[in-house]
């Protein structure tokens, strides 16, 4: 019963000149991304992490920085391939107006289970290895720390989307309705029941809630009947 805080990168210097960045290194936050990185990171300060777990990209590199700088436990950064953006392949360094022309691109959008990127993965590789890696890193968490504890994985919008589409149940090729923002928190807790998907794209909020006496007395029972009082009952 551990709970990862999903956090996307902040803008990035490819996302505001519409640039497809994949694996190209070099690719750093721009001035907006490194706010939106610094506010998120004054959210998470308020949880006590057990772990901080970061795609090797540059850009998460320093998302993870910041959250690590401003949190009272300075939490150690540990890399994670597994978290790394998906290898598009040829498309990688092209801008995004260009790449919507492509036939290709419909199939992302329609059904991204089918998508394969030329010279690159499968959108199917990335959501396998990225959902292994998030389950993998969360028993990981709770078999050292004990149920409550709190993590953070820092990666990519189409990770964390597709790790989302698998807590919630959905096909990959639903993963498009989710949105996830630059520098946005998503939260899951994984129990033996099922994952809960507790929030989704949030970009403010007190997240105290998740400190770990509260959330070790939740979810224990399964989803409760009517919906529940909300995180303040468990406190």
């Amino acid at each position: 019963m551990a709970t990862v805080l999903l956090v996307r990168h902040g803008r990035s210097t490819a996302n505001t000149s519409g640039v497809l960045a994949g694996r190209t290194p070099g690719v750093r936050l721009d001035e907006t991304g490194e706010e939106q990185t610094r506010r998120t990171a004054e959210r998470i300060a308020a949880v006590p992490l057990a772990a901080l777990v970061s795609s090797p990209q540059e850009r998460c590199r320093q998302t993870a920085k910041a959250i690590a700088a401003g949190h009272p436990d300075r939490p150690r950064i540990a890399g994670e391939r597994g978290l790394a953006e998906c290898d598009y392949g040829e498309w990688q360094g092209r801008p995004i107006r260009e790449l919507a022309k492509e036939k290709l691109w419909a199939t992302v959008q329609r059904q991204p289970s089918a998508a394969v990127f030329p010279g690159g993965e499968s959108m199917v590789a990335m959501w396998h290895r990225a959902v292994e890696a998030v389950r993998r890193h969360d028993a990981a968490v709770e078999a050292e720390h004990g149920p409550g504890a709190v993590w953070v994985a820092v990666s990519h919008g189409d990770i964390i989307k597709a790790v989302l589409a698998d807590a919630l149940g959905m096909h990959l090729d639903l993963f498009q309705r989710v949105n996830v923002d630059p520098a946005s928190v998503s939260i899951i807790q994984y129990t033996p029941d099922r994952p809960y998907v507790l929030a989704s794209n949030t970009h403010a909020g007190d997240l105290s809630w998740l400190k770990r006496p509260a959330a070790k007395k939740a979810r224990r029972s399964g989803a409760v009947v009517g919906g529940g009082a909300g995180p303040t009952s468990a406190s």
